[in-house]
């Protein structure tokens, strides 16, 4: 036996070994968590025998609530303890497929003998729990399994470096408990590793990568002494692959003191969500909190407007005539869009202390109670040294008392005696109950009658004005809207836009209609806030905001506003912005972070596309020089022109016939515009079964789909077939980073189809890139 095979074979019962110690771990949570569960279930049947019930007296009643306590924290104990050996259960289950990926052997200075450790999904000590079978792999010691080869090497524990010699790096592959490859190396993660994990088919779910993290994707992982991190990374380098390991390894790191509630990530749309939403189960952790920032800022909105989305703001963009309003908008766009617009804003509240604030009337049944001019008038006689969310406060207080004064008043109003009359029995009852618990009726007083109707009024009229002191408390006497489109009328400002009289009536034209552009949206949201006070967010401890290419510098700051007390972990490429507000200027990701200390990670390698996909694409872009192809070969990307949209059909769906039959399980048709999609797949339907996406509320599935650029970002696919990549759709700068995006989708096979004339940035791309077909 050759010292190969010997490796082999020890290496083969060394798994079975610690299947052995899983199973029974595994026998002994079963057995324990099926005791539990039948306590739970006993507890919950006898909750109320077990409880006396006695309120007669104080005394009784506190000992029953204590009696009540004690049963409850006894269930809520008992639950608890079966939700965790559930979850070790599941640990358990994953690790006997895969027990571990990788083992080190590594000789701290000042030993003699090498500590040999194997890393995983999760932990396992043996049957004594005195040593460590497995290593989870976001463990201290397993960073060197990504950081080093074999060497020098050092890694951090709470308070002090502990350094040493790695003298043996070993990959494994094992399935099912099997040994299926096992490979030393001299890299931090070996490319055999890479080429067998990159070489699968793409799925409707997301996968963790811990066992090919790279070493500067786990420089991305560990980090923990940046408030803000920041990766610019080439399409498909791991981004939110490591950003996802990154919360995994957070929650680790920090049991106990972060939960998964407190984590949240802003994703670029719903099809995402669902995309990696098994990635943080599957690694045995809760998922985080997940929205888009259209979800969160329709959340803040609620009913008041109907608030436009970042993809029908787009699809207006690229789909309507360069004339009429269109310059305004894509002016408005831009401006609204940048930090300038914040700071004219920061202006115009400041001014707003002393004039200009705008209020509503406080109207009762048709009457004004209280004119917009009395609260303007008491607002500005307040001291001005207060802010102005202080003095609103102060105002809304005076409101309050001035209702209570115009309550009374109102109860000797004719409507008040109508109303009475209109009560029903019920109504009659529950009025009668409550005056007797005032204990203020007596059947021996004469003027018995006459106390019910006073009473009877007080309570009709209070009924009637809680919703307006609600309001009040709401601060809603505050017009928000009007004090927005005061914005644009010229009040003066360093930041002002020249354009700024057109952009006003443009959006005037919009809350007209009871709309709220989406170029609006986070603005509205911010000048509120400065004037009724912060919407704080506190509990949020870190925040992840992925495709960070597609917010604005205006949206980026109005979500550190929000977020006060989070880290944030920043993503995205700057070659994938594709939203209409990235066109000009100051528009980049980072642009808000400038004054504070972030720390910034580039991300050059891909790992997502083969080697020709990553040569074709990045061939499309002015400084594509610096991104890396990972080394796994592939079909060359095809070229096809077409004669007229017939032909492109036909085509179209032969090379998805072709592709089905090479066994591709995700194939996307991605188009420019969801208008394009819809006529795509009007036309294609007539060739082949193909699903049509063009709305963000639909689920990722596999099969064939037509899909738009927009709605792709993020996810990955077997195949993408570009449809008509021609010079009239495809032209400008902005349309160079929507074609680059829609190829870069393609994990396997890239075909771009063109009409007419192709796209200048398709006929850029060396011809030896490429197959040419007809």
């Amino acid at each position: 036996m050759n010292q190969q095979d010997k490796e082999w074979k020890e290496e083969q019962s060394r798994i079975d070994e610690v299947l052995q110690e899983l199973e029974k771990k595994e026998r002994f949570l079963e057995t324990s968590a099926g005791g539990l569960k039948h306590d739970i279930i006993g507890l919950r049947k006898s909750f109320w025998e077990d409880v006396k019930v006695n309120f007669d007296d104080a005394h009784e009643a506190i000992e029953t609530m204590a009696s009540i306590k004690q049963q409850a924290e006894l269930l809520s104990d008992r639950e608890q303890n079966h939700r965790r050996m559930d979850q070790q259960l599941k640990r358990i289950h994953q690790l006997k497929k895969s027990p571990y990926f990788g083992r080190i052997d590594f000789i701290e200075n000042g030993e003699e003998q090498a500590e040999r450790i194997y890393i995983g999904l999760a932990s396992c000590l043996d049957e004594k729990e005195e040593h460590f079978l497995i290593y989870d792999w976001r463990a201290p010691i397993s960073s060197l399994y990504y950081n080093y080869s074999p060497g020098k090497a050092e890694y951090e524990v709470p308070g002090e470096t502990i350094e040493g010699e790695m003298v043996l790096k070993r990959q494994f592959m094992i399935k099912n408990g099997t040994l299926k490859a096992m490979f030393n190396t001299d890299m931090t993660i070996g490319d055999e590793m890479l080429q067998e994990v990159l070489s699968h088919h793409s799925d409707t779910q997301m996968k963790n990568i811990v066992s090919t993290i790279q070493k500067e994707q786990n420089q991305i992982i560990r980090n923990e002494k940046s408030k803000v991190l920041i990766v610019q990374g080439a399409a498909g380098s791991g981004k939110t692959s490591a950003a996802l390991q990154r919360v995994a390894y957070l929650l680790y790191r920090h049991r106990g003191v972060i939960d998964a509630g407190q984590i949240v990530l802003f994703s670029p749309n719903f099809l995402f969500n669902s995309y990696v939403s098994s990635v943080l189960p599957e690694l045995g952790e809760e998922n985080m909190e997940q929205a888009t920032f259209q979800e969160y800022i329709e959340h803040r909105l609620g009913r008041k407007f109907k608030c436009e989305s970042a993809f029908d703001q787009l699809e207006y963009c690229l789909t309507e005539t360069k004339e009429g309003d269109f310059p305004t908008r894509l002016a408005g766009i831009t401006w609204k869009a940048g930090l300038s617009f914040q700071q004219f804003i920061n202006e115009y509240v400041t001014r707003l202390s002393s004039e200009g604030m705008i209020f509503k009337n406080i109207i009762f049944r048709g009457q004004k109670l209280i004119t917009k001019e009395q609260i303007q008038s008491y607002f500005y006689s307040l001291d001005q040294n207060h802010s102005i969310p202080n003095r609103m406060e102060q105002t809304a207080k005076w409101l309050l008392s001035e209702l209570n004064k115009l309550e009374k008043k109102e109860r000797r109003k004719d409507w008040v005696v109508h109303e009475a009359e209109l009560l029903d029995k019920e109504d009659y009852l529950d009025v009668y109950k409550k005056l007797q618990e005032r204990k203020r009726f007596s059947e021996s007083t004469f003027n018995d009658y006459q106390r019910e109707q006073q009473l009877l009024a007080a309570i009709i009229v209070k009924k009637a004005f809680k919703p307006l002191k609600q309001a009040v408390r709401l601060l809603a006497f505050l017009d928000v809207t009007q004090l927005y489109l005061q914005l644009f009328s010229g009040w003066g400002g360093k930041f002002q836009h020249e354009k700024m009289a057109a952009i006003g009536e443009l959006t005037r034209s919009a809350f007209t209609d009871n709309k709220l552009l989406y170029e609006d949206a986070a603005p509205f949201l911010y000048m509120q806030d400065l004037i009724e006070g912060r919407k704080k967010n506190t509990k949020i401890k870190h925040l992840f905001i992925d495709e960070a290419q597609d917010y604005s510098p205006f949206q980026m700051a109005y979500m550190k506003s929000i977020f006060p007390a989070a880290s944030m972990t920043v993503l995205g490429d700057i070659n994938q912005s594709i939203y209409a507000h990235t066109i000009h200027g100051d528009q980049r990701m980072d642009a808000c972070f400038e004054d504070e200390p972030a720390e910034y990670v580039r991300l050059k390698r891909t790992y997502r596309s083969t080697r020709q996909i990553v040569e074709f694409t990045k061939a499309m872009l002015q400084d594509g020089a610096d991104i890396e192809p990972f080394n796994r070969s592939g079909e060359m990307p095809l070229v096809v022109k077409t004669e007229g949209h017939e032909s492109l059909c036909q085509k179209l769906a032969q090379e998805i016939g072709r592709l089905k039959k090479k066994g591709h399980e995700t194939i996307a048709v991605i188009c420019k515009t969801a208008q394009q999609c819809i006529q795509a797949h009007a036309h294609m339907s007539e060739y082949t079964d193909v699903r049509l996406i063009h709305k963000e509320n639909q689920p990722f599935q596999k099969g064939v789909c037509v899909i738009p650029v927009y709605l792709a970002k993020g996810i990955e696919f077997d195949a993408v077939l570009v449809y008509d990549a021609s010079e009239e759709h495809y032209h400008t700068e902005h349309d160079r980073r929507l074609l680059y995006t829609a190829c870069t989708r393609a994990m396997h096979m890239l075909a771009v189809f063109y009409t007419g004339e192709a796209s200048p940035f398709v006929t850029a791309v060396p011809p030896h890139l490429y197959q040419m077909a007809e």
